[in-house]
């Protein structure tokens, strides 16, 4: 007379199908890209004019002192003679810096990308500061040198010497976008995959 034996459970269970080995990444949203653009474009073109007006209004200029002959610069003057050089290469960094960082973090979800608008909106501030500081302050200098008396101090025009401070505004922005990226590309969550409890071996039964 056979006994019969009641069924041992499995030490071994199937996970059900589902069940979730993760949470799924939480996507974000793009906007449109013309926004995009737009956004970008007005915001370094508001910050180029202020920057221009900025660089007029505080850049230190050398003054021409009037005599029979023409004007002469005297040689402390001749160190001020690159004022204005210092002065777009200093405001042009900082804005730069600045909007650029918050701007890269506003459309880091376009990836690299991100970083083409950033610096294609950086150049346009740059060449809009120029413009608005030329047209500010950018007076001839050798109608006012005839027109002065000897004795007379005559500031010279606003400009720049070199091409060299356009690219400051490049460089700030290019900065910026760097330093975010390296200090949160590790912060993104990582996905990771978990081996299915089918996939393992199941244990001897004894």
């Amino acid at each position: 007379m056979s006994q019969s034996q009641s069924p041992q459970p499995s030490p071994y269970v199937a996970p059900s199908s589902y069940e979730q080995f993760g949470a799924p990444p939480v996507v974000v949203p793009r906007m449109p890209w013309g926004k995009a653009i737009v956004v970008t474009v007005v915001v370094f073109l508001v910050a180029g004019v202020v920057a221009g007006w900025a660089w007029q209004q505080f850049s230190p200029l050398a003054k021409y002192t009037v005599d029979e002959q023409g004007g002469a610069l005297g040689e402390e003057q001749m160190t001020r003679i690159f004022g204005p050089d210092g002065t777009y290469t200093a405001i042009g960094f900082v804005a730069a810096l600045v909007l650029g960082a918050a701007l890269f973090w506003w459309l880091r979800n376009y990836g690299p990308w991100s970083v083409a608008i950033v610096a294609l909106g950086s150049c346009l501030g740059s060449g809009v500061c120029w413009g608005v500081g030329m047209l500010l302050g950018h007076d001839p200098l050798n109608p006012r040198l005839r027109a002065a008396r000897p004795g007379d101090l005559v500031a010279a025009p606003l400009e720049l010497h070199t091409w060299t401070p356009l690219v400051s505004w490049l460089i700030g922005t290019a900065l910026a976008c760097a330093i975010i990226a390296a200090t949160t590309w590790r912060a993104e969550p990582v996905a990771t995959t978990s081996k299915p409890g089918a996939s393992e071996p199941a244990p001897p039964v004894d």
